[in-house]
C-alpha cells in the first residue's frame, strides 16, 4: 500500500500508529485548549477512523506521536539501522535537517550490515556496485548519501524543507526491501524446490 505522509487537515494519510492509510478527523478546538485564547487557533488534533488514535500538531508539525513524517521501517530493517532510523523519524518535524544526518549514519551502518567496512560511505557503495548492485538502489543510496552530506555540511539541498525528509525514509525502506528482504524471499522459495529440480539447475549452471 502505498505511503501518504501526515499533513495537518489533510483529509486522508498513512496513520503513524496504525499504519492503515485512512480518513481523518480534525478540531483545531478541543474542550481542554478552548480556554487558552492564544493557543487555541495553533493547536490542531487528527482524529484517525481506524484505530481511533489522535495526532496533536503545532501550527503544521506532528508532535505527537513521534515517528513524525516517516513510513514504519521495514519489518526486515537491521536492529543497529532501525535505531537510527526510529531516532531520525522522531525529531523529522522539529529538525528535519539533524534527521538527514541520522539517515546517513544509518546507511553507513547498513553498508557495514551488508559486509562492507562502514567507514567510508563512498567507498563501500562502490564495492557494492561492483558486487552487482542494482542501479535503482545505488541511487537510493547516493540521494541518501549526499542529502545527508548536504545536512553536516550545507550546499544546494534544502535538507530543512520536511517533504526532502520524508522521501529519504521511504528510501531507506526500498534500499532495505531489495537487498535484504527480496533475497531473504526468494531464497525462501528457491530452497522449498524438489531436490531433484535444484540439481538439474545446479547441473545445467556448470
Amino acid at each position: 500500500m502505498k505511503y501518504i505522509a501526515p499533513r495537518v487537515f489533510k483529509e486522508s494519510f498513512t496513520c503513524p500508529h496504525c499504519g492503515v492509510l485512512s480518513k481523518q478527523d480534525w478540531d483545531s478546538r478541543d474542550e481542554y485548549f478552548r480556554q487558552f485564547d492564544d493557543v487555541k487557533n495553533i493547536i490542531r488534533i487528527g482524529h484517525c477512523q481506524n484505530c481511533q488514535k489522535y495526532t496533536l500538531w503545532i501550527n503544521d508539525k506532528m508532535f505527537y506521536p513521534e515517528i513524525g513524517v516517516s513510513p514504519f521501517p521495514n519489518p526486515e530493517m537491521p536492529e543497529s539501522v532501525k535505531k537510527l532510523y526510529l531516532e531520525a523519524a522522531s525529531i523529522s518535524t522539529k529538525s528535519p535537517r539533524g534527521a538527514s544526518a541520522l539517515l546517513r549514519l544509518a546507511i553507513q551502518i547498513l553498508c557495514k550490515e551488508l559486509g562492507e567496512e562502514g567507514k567510508n560511505i563512498n567507498n563501500d557503495i562502490k564495492n557494492l556496485v561492483s558486487k552487482g548492485l542494482p542501479l535503482i538502489v545505488q541511487q537510493s543510496l547516493d540521494i541518501v548519501r549526499v542529502t545527508g552530506n548536504d545536512a553536516v555540511h550545507p550546499g544546494q539541498i534544502d535538507t530543512d524543507n520536511i517533504g526532502v525528509v520524508s522521501k529519504l525514509f521511504e528510501l531507506i525502506n526500498i534500499i532495505i526491501e531489495y537487498m535484504i528482504a527480496l533475497p531473504k524471499q526468494v531464497s525462501g522459495l528457491y530452497s522449498s524446490l524438489p531436490q531433484e529440480k535444484l540439481d538439474g539447475i545446479k547441473k545445467r549452471d556448470k
